[in-house]
């Protein structure tokens, strides 16, 4: 809605809130999809820290138990929920279900008349495949496409679907990469490049649709992760460690705690003006 002028005049230093208060998540319940472990779990874990009550979504049966016990412990110190879904985010009408029953669960624990409503969704589940192009069977890179892209649309469908049913909006962050920007040196995996390139401009696109509904759409792209999936790829081939570290001016490789701080700023009031934008965080490796 478009301000007059007296109301830009009249809006000084005065009005506005303290940083604290744009980056907290007290009162705020939050959705992480690929949450069972790794990026996820942390990202997870920087939501119930900002004081948000999270679901951890993932298609494995159980979280990592050591990642979920210190996720628990914290929420438990901090007087906020953490709960666990199995979700397989392929299948819309599973997802749908899951999410219906998170907002049935956030209206039953509501205390004092105040109820958490879902106002963060963090789409961070995916795979990786490393198989050179020309030998990539076509089910693999279909499959690659499913989960990645897909599975991140129907995560952002329902979550967006559940906001504008309560009316105050929210912010959907979905989790890209900078192979979505650039090719990996030494590493054969253009249908994941491809995926992280599409799931950015479905970004930009739901971002204007759902701005009306006060919906806001980003992305974050990380840089090579110390994670699983990270692991996997260094077990069959050991020497890319090197190639990564180098590949950046601060020759090392991120840490999941790392984008912490970035998901909050997108996940809360702080980032309020901010929509349809890709958050790169690779050590300036894109810079070089």
């Amino acid at each position: 809605m478009l301000r007059t002028p007296q109301e830009v005049v009249t809006s000084g230093i005065s009005n506005e809130p303290e940083i604290f208060t744009l980056f907290s998540m007290r009162g705020r319940s939050a959705i992480v999809t690929g949450g069972a472990r790794g990026l996820g779990i942390t990202l997870a874990s920087a939501l119930v820290e900002a004081g948000a009550d999270v679901y951890c979504c993932d298609i494995l049966p159980e979280p990592s138990p050591e990642e979920w016990k210190a996720l628990q412990n914290k929420a438990a110190n901090l007087k906020v929920r953490v709960q666990y879904r199995q979700m397989d985010i392929t299948n819309a009408e599973q997802t749908a279900d899951v999410f219906a029953s998170i907002e049935e669960e956030i209206q039953h624990n509501a205390s004092e008349g105040k109820i958490k409503l879902l106002r963060a969704v963090i789409a961070c589940a995916a795979t990786q495949q490393e198989v050179p192009a020309i030998d990539y069977l076509v089910e693999d890179f279909e499959r690659m496409m499913r989960i990645n892209v897909t599975g991140t649309f129907i995560t952002c469908q329902a979550a967006a679907r559940n906001m504008s049913r309560h009316g105050k909006g929210g912010s959907i962050v979905v989790i890209g990469s900078m192979s979505g920007r650039v090719a990996n040196r030494g590493i054969a995996c253009s249908a994941y490049n491809a995926t992280k390139a599409a799931v950015n401009q479905l970004t930009r696109n739901l971002a204007c649709e759902w701005a009306a509904d006060k919906i806001r759409v980003n992305s974050i792209s990380p840089g090579y992760i110390h994670t699983a999936m990270l692991n996997s790829l260094l077990k069959a081939n050991p020497q890319l460690l090197g190639l990564m570290q180098s590949g950046n001016p601060m020759h090392r490789v991120a840490k999941p705690h790392e984008f912490k701080g970035a998901a909050v700023f997108l996940a809360s009031d702080a980032s309020s003006f901010t929509t349809g934008t890709d958050l790169l965080i690779d050590g300036g490796h894109c810079a070089w």
